[in-house]
């Protein structure tokens, strides 16, 4: 699965399992993933790519406050309870 900045994934393993989270970045063999709220945009976790699975959906990451981010993963969090 190619991993793209702005992508919206779910962690399968960790502490933060089952919660959306934004690609920020890639590092070697890691993919930076932030949420706005535990892992803000500027402290990126590194997560292995088969410990998190892709969606088809994507957020606006440049220019962008981690309250904006937080509001954007919990909209399509929403969106898919409702699904």
């Amino acid at each position: 699965m190619e991993f793209v900045r702005g992508m919206v994934v779910i962690s399968k393993a960790g502490r933060d399992k089952g919660y959306p989270l934004a690609v920020v970045g890639m590092e070697q063999d890691r993919i930076l993933v932030a949420d706005g709220g535990e892992r803000p945009l500027a402290r990126p976790k590194k997560k292995n790519p088969i410990h998190i699975s892709a969606t088809k959906k994507t957020v606006e990451i440049d220019n962008v406050s981690d309250k904006a981010l937080r509001r954007a993963l919990r909209g399509i969090m929403n969106s898919n309870e409702a699904d």
